[in-house]
C-alpha cells in the first residue's frame, strides 16, 4: 500500500463488509451475512465491463473475495488549498446522481412535493408520476464530504469541484456513459437500473478516474419485477415501523454522534431473506453461481412475503 503525493498515485484496498447504512446513519446495528462479497464480485464485474467501454477507472484487481486493490488520491480536506485540477491526485468533494426512472423511494418525489426541486431543475417538463420512466436520463450533484450531504446546482458543483469547463463536461459525458453502460447490462438480466450515483479522482495528470462502487446496490437503485433489490427494503422497514433514525434533526440540534439513540435491530427475519437477495442479484448480475441461493424471482417473492406480514 502507498499513500498518494500531489505527483504520484497512491495503492490502497478498499473492503466490502456486510454492514448497511440508511438515513446517513452510518453503520446499523446488523449486518448482513455475504453482502460485502456479493457488492465485492459485482464492482470487479462492472469496473471490467465500464474499462472495456473506454471509462478509466481507479480499479486495479481483486485481492480477497470481498476487498479490491484501487489507485487512491488525497481527500479534498488535506490539500492546503481549493481543489483544482493543476494540483493533482485528489477526490472530488462530489457525487453525481443519475436518474432512469423515479421508483417508489425516490428522493425526487419528496423534493417536489415540498418545492425545493422543481421538473425543470431537472431537465423536465412535468410532474413524473411515482414509477415513471423518465423520457431521458437526468443528472444531479451532491456534496459528499458533509455530515448530511446536500444537492447542488450544476455552477456551484463545478466551483466545489474545482474543474475548468472541459474537465466538468468531460465529467458529465462520463457519467452519461457509466449510466448507459450499466443499464444497458441491467435490461440484458432482467433488471431495472433506475438511479445511481459515482465519484471521481483526479490524476497527477489531470484525468477523471471513475472512483466508488459503480452499478452495486449501495449505489445504485435496481429493481426486479417492482421489487428493490438493496438497502431500501431495509430503509422502508424503518419508515414504516416507527424506527426511522432522525439524523437530520440530531445533527440540526447538535447532538454529538456518539450519543445519538441506538436504532433498533431488524426483525430476525430479514436477514437471511437479504443474504438470499444479495447473493441471487451477484449471481444474475456476474452470470457466476457461487452460493446455493435462490434465484432472483425466487429471492425477490420471499421479500414480498416478508414485507406484506
Amino acid at each position: 500500500m502507498r499513500r498518494p503525493t500531489a505527483t504520484s498515485e497512491g495503492v490502497g484496498e478498499f473492503e466490502y463488509t456486510d454492514h448497511y447504512s440508511v438515513f446517513h446513519h452510518g453503520p446499523m446495528p446488523d449486518s448482513i451475512p455475504g453482502k460485502g462479497e456479493a457488492a465485492c464480485r459485482m464492482v470487479v464485474f462492472n469496473f471490467e465491463l465500464l474499462e472495456a467501454a473506454g471509462v478509466r477507472t481507479h480499479f486495479r484487481r481483486q485481492s480477497a473475495p470481498n476487498r479490491i486493490e484501487v489507485t487512491l488520491a488525497r481527500l479534498p480536506e488535506t490539500l492546503d488549498h481549493p481543489p483544482t485540477p493543476q494540483l493533482g491526485n485528489y477526490l472530488l468533494p462530489l457525487q453525481v446522481l443519475f436518474r432512469n426512472e423515479l421508483p417508489p423511494g425516490s428522493s425526487v418525489h419528496r423534493r417536489l412535493a415540498s418545492g425545493d426541486l422543481s421538473p425543470a431543475d431537472i431537465g423536465l417538463d412535468t410532474v413524473p408520476a411515482v414509477g415513471e420512466r423518465l423520457p431521458r436520463p437526468t443528472i444531479e450533484y451532491a456534496t459528499t464530504r458533509e455530515p448530511v450531504n446536500r444537492f447542488l446546482t450544476p455552477a456551484d458543483a463545478q466551483y466545489l469541484s474545482g474543474l475548468d469547463d472541459l474537465l466538468f463536461r468531460t465529467l458529465r459525458e462520463t457519467t452519461a456513459t457509466v449510466n448507459t453502460v450499466l443499464t444497458d447490462h441491467a435490461t440484458s438480466v432482467g433488471l431495472n437500473h433506475c438511479d445511481g450515483k459515482v465519484e471521481y479522482l483526479v490524476t497527477g495528470d489531470q484525468e477523471l478516474v471513475l472512483a466508488d462502487s459503480p452499478g452495486t446496490p449501495d449505489e445504485s437503485r435496481l429493481m426486479f419485477d417492482g421489487v428493490h433489490c438493496g438497502k431500501q427494503i431495509l430503509r422502508d422497514w424503518y419508515v414504516r415501523s416507527g424506527n426511522e433514525v432522525p439524523v437530520g434533526r440530531l445533527i440540526a440540534d447538535g447532538v454529538p454522534r456518539n450519543r445519538w439513540p441506538r436504532p433498533a435491530s431488524l426483525p430476525p427475519a430479514f436477514v437471511p431473506v437479504m443474504t438470499d437477495l444479495y447473493q441471487a442479484l451477484c449471481e444474475t448480475w456476474t452470470g457466476e453461481r457461487r452460493w446455493s441461493a435462490p434465484g432472483l424471482a425466487a429471492a425477490t417473492r420471499a421479500v414480498l412475503v416478508l414485507t406484506d406480514e
